[in-house]
């Protein structure tokens, strides 16, 4: 069996890390999304509890009118 050349040898360690990198790029941008879809989901919450908290003030202050 013929042995690999230092070049070849280089190659393949500079191709793995490139995939590590690319692999941990992927993770990062889904993680990315993923929080931003539940950010949205919080604000949304928080919309509904104000609109609550309006409605909720308002018939309070009807009753102690």
């Amino acid at each position: 069996m013929a042995k690999k050349s230092k070049l070849t040898q280089v190659a393949v360690k500079i191709g793995a890390a490139m995939g590590r990198a690319d692999r941990k790029a992927h993770q990062i941008a889904r993680a990315g999304v993923l929080a931003k879809k539940e950010l949205a989901d919080i604000s949304k919450q928080v919309d509904a509890l104000k609109r609550q908290l309006r409605k909720t003030t308002k018939r309070l202050r009807r009753a102690l009118a």
